[in-house]
């Protein structure tokens, strides 16, 4: 889509005017336009929609979480710039973490950055590591921000395709997908939107193409203890990883707090330092009294962290049940809080004219999976709806759904 002036710009002084005849938008994000979450999100409200559309809870996190937060703000603790690299009690907590889940030792000092939520690591490490022409092999779907930041710096993805019902990484296409200009394997499991958690040999493989081709892997792991069958392997762990793999994180999706954007990236010192000199030209700092927030949350208890896949794992049950009901053919993620579905046998064909129309004919939204796609015919009838809601609220969504069974009306 290109974007135009929307106002002619002014002429020479004594009368007329001249409209602009170049491009405004970089070339580089042409097509891209406003997030499909921003326009399914609106029309949620516009609708009076239950939306099970943009992945974020419906009620808050831990309440002592909150209460640290608030205190630090009452205590003037991170009110004005935190450090660059974030706070000294999260940067221990994220090293604390790593080691007490994957048996990872971190310097807390040279190897933990803090970021504003993982989007801001993505965009980071991409314009940190990347070179105008560099390759990034990533898997499709992705989340819509990968495609943007590997644009903004100046790169080419290379998609390597998850396809239905399981979505496991295909290795021998992701091979031969590797050229003498791949800089990047950029993972993300468990993954948004499939739910599919790599395995370990699965990661393995992978590994062995980095390790062979000396390629680099940014890894996505905010997902990481959303994991209801298998589990989750962090990609470093495994043998000639430690020193080309940088792994991002936070805390958003585990302590249901989205709105905190509190996220952190972690590798060898070498690797964090390049990540962290674009990162001070983003936001420089941000969450300040956040921070000793997420902090608190890690330290939380292993049951804490058992009761949340717990619950999601039943209310996944919850939505898969009600979907199937309403007709839809369902593939049961891993992880993740989303369901990826087909809406083939409703006799539907296009994911984003069904999504669009979907609040209007039953009040329900959902996002169409095909935007998460550049070989597009391959996700063009696949929807994902988001499960980490109420019981209440996915019971009336799948209430609202069966009426798809029987044929619109109007």
């Amino acid at each position: 889509m290109t974007v135009t002036a929307a106002q002619p710009a002014a002429g020479p002084p004594g009368g007329g005017r001249q409209t602009m005849t170049r491009t405004l938008l970089n070339s580089a994000l042409a097509g891209l336009g406003t997030t499909i979450f921003a326009e399914m999100s609106a029309l949620a409200v516009g609708t009076g929609s239950v939306n099970l559309g943009q992945g974020f809870p419906d009620t808050d996190g831990p309440a002592e979480l909150a209460r640290v937060a608030a205190d630090a703000v009452l205590a003037g603790l991170g009110n004005q710039y935190p450090p660059g690299p974030g706070i000294p009690e999260l940067r221990i907590a994220v090293a604390a973490h790593q080691k007490r889940f994957y048996g990872l030792d971190l310097d807390p000092d040279t190897e933990v950055l803090v970021t504003t939520g993982a989007t801001e690591a993505i965009a980071a490490a991409m314009l940190a590591l990347l070179e105008p022409g560099d390759e990034v092999i990533a898997l499709e779907p992705y989340y819509d921000s990968y495609a943007a930041c590997i644009a903004m710096a100046g790169a080419r993805r290379v998609p390597v395709t998850l396809r239905p019902p399981l979505f496991r990484p295909d290795l021998d296409a992701m091979r031969d997908a590797i050229t003498s200009r791949t800089r990047i394997i950029l993972l993300n499991s468990p993954h948004n939107p499939t739910g599919m958690v790599a395995t370990k040999a699965e990661l393995a493989a992978i590994a062995d193409l980095a390790v062979r081709h000396d390629l680099l892997v940014v890894t996505d792991e905010v997902y990481e203890h959303l994991v209801f069958d298998g589990e989750h392997v962090p990609i470093v762990t495994l043998p000639g990883m430690r020193e080309r793999t940088v792994t991002i994180s936070s805390g958003g999706k585990t302590f249901s707090f989205t709105g905190w954007k509190v996220g952190w990236v972690t590798g060898t010192p070498e690797l964090v330092t390049a990540v962290r000199t674009a990162k001070q030209f983003l936001t420089f700092v941000s969450s300040g009294p956040f921070q000793y927030a997420i902090a608190a949350g890690l330290a939380l208890p292993d049951a804490f962290y058992a009761d949340l896949a717990t619950g999601l794992r039943r209310k996944r049950g919850l939505l898969a049940d009600g979907l199937r009901a309403a007709g839809f053919e369902v593939f049961v993620p891993q992880g993740t809080y989303f369901i990826t579905t087909d809406i083939g046998r409703l006799g539907e064909s296009d994911g984003l004219d069904f999504c669009r129309s979907l609040p209007h004919r039953c009040g329900v939204v959902a996002v169409p999976n095909v935007v998460f796609y550049d070989d597009r015919a391959a996700g063009r009838t696949q929807v994902r709806f988001a499960f980490c809601k109420r019981d209440d609220v996915l019971a009336d969504a799948a209430r609202r759904l069966s009426g798809l069974r029987r044929p619109a009306s109007g």
